[in-house]
């Protein structure tokens, strides 16, 4: 798991495919992302564990797809 000090707000999150899957909005806890539901298709804050991310640059790169990550995301009450 990447270090969650390198993730900040406003980076863009990609799946292990390259393909965009959000926009961190913040961490929330010690074990996940919050993503920006400005930047979501259903208008709705998701949550990635951290356990996905593989590693930060100036991007979030998970560990999978980001068809994958989005078919098994939470999704704030």
């Amino acid at each position: 798991m990447a270090n969650a000090q390198n993730i900040k707000e406003h980076m863009e999150v990609l799946g292990s495919d390259g393909q965009h899957v959000g926009t961190v909005d913040h961490l929330e806890g010690a074990d996940k992302i919050k993503l920006a539901k400005s930047d979501s298709k259903d208008g709705q804050h998701h949550f990635i564990p951290l356990t996905l991310v593989d590693h930060v640059d100036a991007h979030v790169h998970l560990n999978k797809s980001a068809k994958d990550v989005i078919a098994q995301w939470k999704t704030a009450a």
